[in-house]
């Protein structure tokens, strides 16, 4: 572990968990965040959507909201990094206090509300970063949400794909945060049919023509999920992100939290979201890339997330628990299961437990 987290760990989570995170993407812009000293072992490397990624372990939207740390977290060891969700419009979110820590189940209950400053700020850093040529190696996805107020919220996606296809390596259509009131319904099949057509018409509009991804919630029914796989198929899109947060609530939580509205992430999550993955690449396939989140806090994790169908991993919840050594600890063990179990590369091993 590194010595400044290390020292500053106690003090961090003596605050409160949104204070918490202000100050460590304050530090990591001074520069004080770790980095990486080990090369990624080869085993490791991912080819998908033409694009290198060394390692396949991301870090998930909702950590660096307005791209503010994409470097610094790149350096930690992340494959990727996926900022956002991002607004058209800058907004507050919903009231605070809108997080809340479960330490006993390495687990968070947020309502954040998809709180960021928009479109123009979260753009200009990354045409800063680009035009700089100091960016860290590892891939940048941009993952695009809806205004709480918005009248046409199509055209809010269409507006994210517009104002990021030049600057991001993928990009994410969130339509499953359980923090903004009716974008879930957007799930649905002929929602989903509309929105998947504005997006990649708007893509089509643009020079640069990124992949674009749709990040699914892990509350769907079986049902749901053939609809979804139906239509983003049908769509042309390039890939799911299985899953964002719950609003089920497992037993055991504290009872004093387990009332709290929001997205349920960490531990508990791993089990559900990793049935969803297991279910949505049966469904697809091998038709569609999968990236699979949702409780990933060990390379066993993030070898089951791989074998359950997952190209790529993403984690962020159990960075607040575990800190930044994390990401290493993951990549060190997930390459000696990849060889212990006589695979050569990661494309070998995903949905080795479908097959």
């Amino acid at each position: 572990m590194s010595l400044l987290f290390s020292l500053a760990a106690p003090l961090l989570k003596a605050l409160p968990p949104e204070a918490a995170h202000r100050a460590t993407l304050a530090a990591l812009r001074l520069g004080l965040g770790p980095a990486a000293s080990d090369p990624d072992d080869p085993i490791l490397a991912v080819t998908l959507w033409g694009r290198r990624f060394a390692n396949p372990i991301g870090l998930a939207a909702g950590f660096d909201k307005d791209a503010e740390v994409v470097d610094p977290m790149l350096r930690l060891g992340f494959g990727f990094v996926e900022i956002g969700s991002v607004t058209p419009r800058a907004q507050p979110g919903n009231p605070r206090p809108r997080a809340f820590r479960l330490p006993q189940q390495q687990a968070l209950i947020n309502r954040y509300g998809f709180n960021n400053r928009g479109h123009a700020a979260a753009a200009a850093r990354l045409e800063t970063r680009r035009v700089n040529g100091a960016a860290a190696p590892g891939l940048l996805g941009v993952n695009v949400g809806r205004n709480k107020t918005s009248r046409d919220p199509d055209a809010d996606y269409a507006a994210g794909i517009r104002a990021f296809a030049r600057l991001a390596d993928y990009l994410v259509v969130n339509i499953s945060s359980p923090n903004t009131p009716g974008l879930r319904a957007m799930q649905s099949r002929v929602p989903l049919e509309r929105l998947l057509a504005a997006v990649t018409a708007a893509r089509a509009e643009e020079t640069a023509r990124p992949p674009i991804l749709v990040k699914i919630a892990p509350d769907l029914t079986p049902e749901d999920l053939e609809d979804v796989a139906e239509v983003a198929l049908a769509a042309g899109i390039d890939g799911l992100i299985v899953s964002n947060t719950t609003i089920a609530r497992p037993g055991g939580l504290p009872p004093s939290l387990a009332g709290e509205p929001g997205g349920l992430s960490g531990q508990p999550l791993m089990a559900p979201s990793t049935l969803v993955l297991r279910r949505m690449a049966k469904l697809l396939a091998g038709r569609l890339p999968l990236v699979g989140v949702g409780g990933v806090s060990s390379g066993a994790d993030a070898y089951a997330k791989i074998r359950a169908g997952a190209s790529l991993v993403q984690l962020y919840t159990a960075l607040a628990y575990r800190g930044p050594d994390l990401v290493g600890a993951i990549k060190r063990d997930l390459a000696d299961r990849l060889r212990a179990d006589g695979f050569r590369s990661v494309a070998e091993a995903v949905g080795a437990d479908l097959r």
